[in-house]
């Protein structure tokens, strides 16, 4: 097994959330098509359309409490960047620090 197939054995997003509530600038749009930033709700779209809406860090989309059981209303269209967060790498780690402390 490689190292990045154990780290992703110790992560649990489902149970975490931590990558989707550290951060307001981080659900951001990036490399999304027209026809890909259209499937997502305006509802959870920021006022200047740069990324997700959040309240605080927090970004709308996330439903549930943090570190118990959390789902994204918005999974199957959800933005790039978070397509590519993976569990354990190194914004999965940075945003578990911030939310959770050292022994995250």
């Amino acid at each position: 097994m490689t190292d990045a197939v154990l780290v992703n054995q110790d992560f649990d997003c489902q149970t975490c959330g931590a990558c989707c509530a550290y951060s307001a600038e981080w659900p951001r749009f990036s490399l999304e098509t027209e026809e890909e930033l259209d499937r997502i709700p305006a509802d959870y779209v920021a006022a200047d359309l740069g990324g997700m809406r959040c309240e605080n860090d927090r970004c709308t989309a996330l439903e549930g409490i943090l570190g118990r059981s959390v789902t994204c209303k918005v999974y199957a269209v959800r933005p790039i960047v978070c397509r590519t967060c993976m569990p354990g790498d190194d914004e999965c780690l940075m945003a578990r620090q911030r939310l959770f402390g050292a022994a995250a």
